[in-house]
């Protein structure tokens, strides 16, 4: 689910990006804040951060004795992705393996389908290994698959979720490319 978030934050100038006009200390203030969000990568109340979408407030700068850096505390808008239980979302297959397949959905890497919650589905081993059923619908490589979240677990080492999925419900499965 994408969410809409305010955040404050803690940019750091340094004082050489300074100047009279203000104009290149919001331009600094803005790449600062792009490369710490882009950095930061996730959390597990917001999920992943996508975008920042507006600069809402910029408050007065403190220069840190230390550094010599300007802290300017600011207040932006933007998006973030996090998956939630019993959500609906789409995937797409990159790994097939004989207990399961795991899939991407958006930033989210690993999404576990397990064999046992694709119950008309049985592997089919080989050189590039399937899961089909008596409908000849195919599961691999690639796939986009609809789903719903069983359950998800943040990994804090990683900075990133992790989520087990189900095909059991109405409209759940590979989506046809047609």
């Amino acid at each position: 689910m994408f969410l809409k978030v305010e955040l404050p934050w803690n940019v750091m100038i340094p004082a050489e990006n300074m100047d009279a006009k203000g104009l290149m200390l919001k331009r600094a203030i803005l790449v600062q804040l792009l490369e710490a969000f882009a950095l930061k990568k996730a959390t597990v109340e917001l999920g992943y951060y996508l975008t920042v979408t507006t600069l809402d407030k910029i408050g007065e700068g403190k220069i840190r004795e230390q550094t010599g850096e300007i802290m300017f505390p600011v207040v932006f808008s933007g998006v973030t992705f996090k998956i939630f239980k019993g959500e609906i979302l789409q995937g797409v297959v990159h790994k097939v393996l004989k207990h399961g397949v795991f899939l991407r959905c958006g930033p989210v890497e690993n999404v576990y389908l397990s064999s046992a919650k694709m119950l008309d589905y049985k592997f089919v081993p080989g050189e590039n290994p399937i899961f089909m059923n008596e409908k000849m619908s195919r599961i691999q490589v690639e796939t986009t698959v609809r789903f719903v979240v069983l359950a998800t677990k943040w990994m804090e080492v990683d900075k990133e979720f992790q989520a087990l999925a189900s095909l059991q419900g109405d409209y759940l499965g590979p989506i046809s490319e047609e």
